[in-house]
């Protein structure tokens, strides 16, 4: 059956005129802030303590959007007689927004949980050059991150929070005081040695035997 002349401008007039009674809700940003899901992708926030400089995270940037610099330090011997060690310590960390397509394959691949997602929004610039954040201000999106989501109670325990109870559980019996009661060593001794029995003592073995009384 062949549609009526006109029937779809008439259902489009009817659309529009449903929305125009309709009361218009606007949300008073920035007066009210919007309710943003858990797992926003806003901006990347840096845990600087757990970076190591290893680069992975700038080597897999499709967008080459992350710059790091750092430098070399000799760490001394632990230990008398050891030997000192390098380390990598980090002078630089900034990441272009203006390249960013917040892909995540940076948070991804650091094997150092250094990187987290931030619902943070609000960091827009007047100047594009200024959207090249440094370390000090990705620090500061580190505290906007939200807690990771609980775990299932019926889950196991999360093998660093094991690890990391057994080897508090050591140190604290290695520094604790020892519990021996008094004087415990002198009663292991005394159990180690052999008793005598009850009659037998000196005087008895100092008695001459039956047949050497009429020879005195």
């Amino acid at each position: 059956m062949a549609p009526i002349p006109g029937s779809g401008l008439a259902k489009g007039l009817a659309v529009t005129l449903r929305t125009m009674t309709k009361k218009s809700v606007t949300a008073q940003y920035p007066d009210a802030q919007p309710d943003l899901p858990p797992r926003t992708r806003g901006v990347i926030g840096l845990f600087e303590e757990n970076c190591t400089v290893c680069m992975l995270c700038a080597r897999e940037c499709p967008d080459w959007c992350i710059y790091i610099d750092s430098h070399k330090e000799t760490v001394p011997a632990a230990t008398p007689g050891g030997r000192e060690r390098s380390r990598n310590v980090l002078d630089r960390f900034a990441i272009d927004f203006s390249l960013c397509m917040y892909c995540g394959i940076c948070i991804e691949v650091c094997p150092f949980d250094a990187l987290f997602w931030s619902p943070e929004f609000e960091y827009a610039e007047t100047d594009i050059r200024d959207l090249t954040h440094e370390r000090d201000k990705l620090r500061e999106w580190m505290w906007t991150v939200p807690a990771p989501p609980a775990l299932d109670p019926g889950a196991e325990e999360p093998k660093e929070l094991a690890a990391a109870r057994k080897a508090a559980d050591k140190l604290a019996a290695q520094q604790a005081p020892p519990t021996t009661e008094p004087h415990a060593d002198e009663q292991a001794r005394a159990a180690e040695q052999p008793t005598r029995p009850q009659g037998d003592s000196k005087q008895q073995t100092d008695q001459p035997k039956p047949g050497q009384e009429g020879s005195a």
